[in-house]
């Protein structure tokens, strides 16, 4: 319980943190926003890699930062971005859901 408390107080109003030897963690107001900031944020981790293994890895300003969160960062975005995920696997696993 403590680790969990912990965490919870380290993560505080952010959506994703990176635990040192375990992984990424991710939350959201849904399941399907948590998941979804899950994939971008293994996505976003892959490509800093690559971008750094060609020494070409670019910061953010905050203003290119703060607009990307306005478009893409919100609860409703994350939900929204998972949905044709989640209809594919529902197409080809249609027992998933059970």
């Amino acid at each position: 319980m403590e680790e969990g408390e912990s965490v919870g107080r380290a993560l505080g109003k952010h959506k994703a943190m990176i635990l040192r030897n375990h992984g990424l963690l991710t939350v959201g107001k849904t399941v399907d926003e948590a998941v979804w900031w899950f994939i971008a944020m293994e996505r976003s981790c892959q490509s800093q890699l690559l971008a750094e293994a060609f020494g070409h890895s670019v910061e953010l300003n905050e203003e290119e930062a703060t607009k990307g969160y306005e478009e893409l960062g919100t609860s409703d975005a994350g939900w929204f971005q998972y949905q044709p995920l989640f209809q594919k696997m529902i197409k080809e696993q249609p027992d998933f859901v059970r």
